[in-house]
C-alpha cells in the first residue's frame, strides 16, 4: 500500500525521477509501470530517460530529485544517508561493463566505470550498456577483453555497486518504493523482452541470461563494497562528477 504522505507530497510538489535507458533496469521498468504514482511522475520518467553520465550531472544539479546514480556521483548521497536500500549491483560478473585490452579510452557515459578502470589499474577501451552486451556475445574472433565486475570479485570477493538509487528530497516516498521493488518477483511480458531484444540487437535469452547476473537489494556484503571502492578513489584520487 503506498504511503498516503509521500503520494500526497508528490501531488502537490511534483516529483523528478530521473533513469538510465539500459538493459538493467529492465525490471524497474515493468514495477514502475504497475506503481501507484501520478501520471506526472511517469511523463517526467518516461521524458527523463538518459545515460549515467548525464543522470549524474542532471542529479548534481538537482534538475532530478531521485534516480539510479552512478556510484560514483552518489558519493555525496552516500555520506548524507540519502540513499535506498537498492541499486544496480554485478554479481560476480556483469556482462555489461567490460574494457577491451586495446586501445586505451575512457567512456564518456559513465564516470563510475572509468573510475574503476583506475582503481584496479586496467587500462583498455571502456564498453557500457548494450554495446558492451553485444561485443561479449560477439563471435570469435575479437580483442581479449575484461569484465570489471569480474577483476573487482576476483581481488575483493565482494559484488561490485555500480550505480545507487539515490534522493535528494522526498526521501519517505522513495525509501517504499525502493523497498517495493526489491521485495516484489518481476516477471517481463514476452512482447516487453521482444522490444527490447530489437532494440538492443540481442535475443531474448541474452537477456534473460544477462539479467541474472543483476541484483538490486544492497546488503552488508553490498555496503562493505561500496566502502570499499570509495577509500579507493580517495587513495587513487580519480576525479568524481561536479556540478561545474
Amino acid at each position: 500500500m503506498l504511503w498516503l504522505g509521500g503520494l500526497d507530497c508528490v501531488k502537490r510538489f511534483g516529483m523528478r525521477f530521473g533513469k538510465i535507458d539500459y538493459l538493467n533496469l529492465l525490471p524497474f521498468d515493468i514495477f514502475i509501470k504497475g506503481y501507484p504514482t501520478p501520471s506526472t511522475f511517469k511523463q517526467f520518467l518516461n521524458h527523463r530517460k538518459t545515460y549515467p553520465a548525464r543522470l549524474n550531472k542532471d542529479f548534481l544539479l538537482r534538475r532530478i530529485d531521485a534516480g539510479f546514480i552512478s556510484s560514483i556521483a552518489g558519493y555525496a548521497s552516500w555520506r548524507k544517508k540519502q540513499v535506498t536500500p537498492c541499486a544496480i549491483i554485478g554479481n560476480k560478473k556483469v556482462l555489461s561493463v567490460l574494457v577491451v585490452l586495446k586501445e586505451a579510452g575512457f567512456d564518456t557515459q559513465s564516470a563510475t566505470s572509468n573510475a574503476l578502470c583506475l582503481v584496479l589499474g586496467i587500462k583498455g577501451q571502456v564498453l557500457i550498456g548494450d554495446k558492451a552486451l553485444r561485443f561479449y556475445h560477439q563471435p570469435q574472433p575479437k580483442p581479449d577483453f575484461v569484465d570489471l565486475a569480474s577483476l573487482w570479485y576476483e581481488r575483493t570477493q565482494l559484488p561490485f555497486v555500480f550505480g545507487r538509487f539515490c534522493y535528494q528530497a522526498h526521501g519517505a516516498f522513495y525509501q517504499q518504493m525502493a523497498k517495493a521493488f526489491y521485495k516484489r518477483s518481476m516477471k517481463i511480458p514476452h512482447y516487453i523482452l521482444e522490444q527490447r531484444a530489437k532494440q538492443s540487437g540481442l535475443n531474448r535469452a541474452q537477456i534473460l541470461h544477462y539479467l541474472k547476473h543483476i541484483l538490486y537489494r544492497v546488503h552488508p556484503k553490498e555496503e562493505f563494497s561500496l566502502r570499499c571502492f570509495y577509500r579507493q578513489v580517495r587513495l587513487k584520487r580519480a576525479p568524481r562528477p561536479r556540478r561545474f
